[in-house]
């Protein structure tokens, strides 16, 4: 399977708090909900048909908490994401959770690298991140992310956590796909490409 990830990121490259306010869960942030109202119908069918892509999802444990929480308690049959991600397989990466009350959910620990790889070279689609700030950058530094896709809303958010961290990893990205929509969100798609070459002077 191919591993993609998608991430919602401000201007600025923040990804904390896209969906909505929860300081309680979020270290106080409050300025949580800022992508929200930037998505239109064109926008939110291009996110439904990634999760309709799907063979399987990978989650770090915050990620999956909050989504088993919101979408996984979905009537079925009432929403085409909570579909996707309520009846496909699911892998959670954590050394802390002992029992995933998500149903169709498979604890990953231990040699967490051995074990994305074992997916990976499983047959399928896309093996699919969504979210999962730090375990994407992760993926990220171990070679494991085939391609990424960045649906970049149009504000400044000023503070929060960043998709991308001030130091860390280099890589080079090949842009294979860009679209923008109504509201001004852009996806944009790439596939990793090794590392970024730099001139010798």
């Amino acid at each position: 399977m191919k591993l993609t990830t998608t991430t919602q990121i401000s201007v600025d490259g923040v990804m904390q708090g896209n969906g909505g306010r929860h300081p309680e869960l979020d270290g106080g942030f409050v300025r949580g909900g800022w992508a929200r109202m930037r998505f239109d119908e064109e926008s939110g069918s291009y996110v439904n048909d990634i999760y309709q892509r799907a063979d399987a999802f990978l989650f770090g444990r915050r990620t999956y908490e909050f989504f088993a929480g919101y979408w996984g308690v979905i009537e079925p049959g009432s929403n085409t994401i909570a579909d996707a991600l309520n009846t496909r397989p699911k892998y959670v990466a954590s050394n802390t959770l002992t029992e995933p009350g998500w149903a169709e959910t498979t604890l990953l620990s231990g040699d967490l690298a051995a074990a994305i790889g074992e997916l990976k070279a499983k047959p399928g689609g896309e093996l699919q991140v969504h979210g999962s700030g730090a375990l994407i950058r992760w993926l990220l530094e171990h070679d494991l992310v085939d391609e990424m896709t960045l649906l970049v809303v149009p504000v400044v958010v000023g503070e929060g956590t960043r998709l991308f961290p001030e130091a860390g990893l280099d890589t080079s990205l090949e842009l294979v796909e860009s679209r923008a929509f109504p509201k001004g969100i852009v996806a944009q798609v790439y596939r990793t490409d090794g590392r970024p070459q730099y001139p010798s002077e």
